[in-house]
């Protein structure tokens, strides 16, 4: 005899994921929960982490029981809001990566690329500033989440580590390993310079960042054979 206190039968999780009625409150919930995601990046973009949830609340125009049941705080927010960016900036460049037919030129992008935030952030530099000192906190508490929200970055790198080799134009010894190395590399980089004391020039960091990631990937010769096209503002 099944106990009422029994878990559904997936036979029956599928029946209720058809209905109409779930599918409707699930894309409620979705778009509930993106409107408070954008409105903590705009309130991180005038004052870093230094919030409170009645502040967001009042900046996303939702209750604070809406806020409760789509997370369970403050913390899970900043979760959502650093695997928003990674995944919009990845979005961002890999759009603008498709006009270049040269994966070497792809993967040069991408670890050029993501160092301009750091100039983007303004003098006062409190996106990148947040962006450093939360991701740390954040890796402390939630190690497995920050992973998964780093992780779109490094399947790029990793897809074109791949595409790389299969010309002969690269040779990594192992992709999606590579990839993690050249992804915490990149970080480490964007973090050291976002608390410079003077604004970096992102450019020639970047170049020498990818000169270090070519030769350490194998790469000989010219460095890109054609200029690399500027990647999107975050």
């Amino acid at each position: 005899m099944t106990s009422a206190a029994a878990s559904p039968l997936p036979w029956a999780e599928r029946a209720a994921d058809r209905s109409p009625a779930v599918q409707r409150s699930r894309a409620r919930q979705i778009e509930q929960a993106q409107v408070i995601v954008e409105a903590a990046r705009r309130l991180i973009e005038e004052r870093g982490e230094r919030f409170t949830t009645q502040e967001l609340v009042k900046e996303a125009g939702v209750a604070l029981q809406t806020f409760y049941r789509l997370f369970a705080g403050k913390d899970q927010l900043l979760l959502a809001v650093f695997a928003d960016m990674i995944a919009e900036y990845c979005a961002q460049v890999e759009a603008v990566a498709r006009e270049l037919p040269d994966p070497v030129d792809r993967l040069r992008l991408y670890v050029t690329g993501a160092l301009q935030a750091v100039r983007a952030g303004g003098e006062d530099g409190i996106g990148p500033r947040f962006v450093t000192a939360e991701h740390w906190r954040l890796y402390q508490l939630f190690p497995e989440e920050m992973s998964e929200a780093t992780q779109p970055f490094a399947d790029l790198v990793a897809r074109e580590l791949t595409a790389a080799a299969a010309v002969g134009s690269l040779s990594p010894s192992d992709a999606p390993r590579d990839a993690w190395f050249v992804t915490k590399l990149v970080m480490s980089v964007f973090h050291h310079y976002a608390f410079a004391d003077a604004t970096p020039d992102t450019t020639a960091i970047g170049d020498e960042l990818w000169s270090f990631c070519f030769r350490a990937l194998g790469g000989a010769g010219a460095e890109s054979a054609t200029s690399t096209t500027a990647p999107p503002s975050s």
